[in-house]
């Protein structure tokens, strides 16, 4: 078996070393070496629908229109959100969104600006 790293976006074990990054032929990630050594096991990286990584305080729009849960009214497309707050769960990002009060996203469903 090979000692390459598992995925840190899927966590597949069929990765493969292309030049100096590593990708994944499962989800199409790339990374390099570098970086998997750099990030801590316990640490999770997340990243948004294109493959940036987030942080606290980050400021990203949506990518698609999303209902709300519980509701009747859709977040639009590229409604902007600022100074975002990332947690461990099944929605990724705590943010405050203007006119909807405090939500919970799923990081694939946006964009860093």
């Amino acid at each position: 078996m090979s000692n390459l790293p598992n995925c840190p976006k899927c966590n597949s074990q069929y990765t493969y070393e292309d030049g100096s990054l590593l990708v994944c032929p499962e989800c199409g990630h790339e990374w390099t070496l570098t970086a998997a050594a750099e990030q801590s096991d316990d640490q999770k990286v997340i990243t948004d629908a294109h493959g940036n990584v987030l942080t606290d305080g980050n400021t990203v729009t949506i990518i698609k229109d999303l209902k709300v849960k519980g509701s009747s009214t859709v977040l639009k497309q590229g409604t902007k959100v600022k100074s975002i707050r990332l947690v461990d769960g099944d929605h990724d990002i705590d943010c405050k969104i203007e006119g909807f009060g405090a939500m919970k996203l799923k990081s694939e469903f946006v964009k860093k600006l």
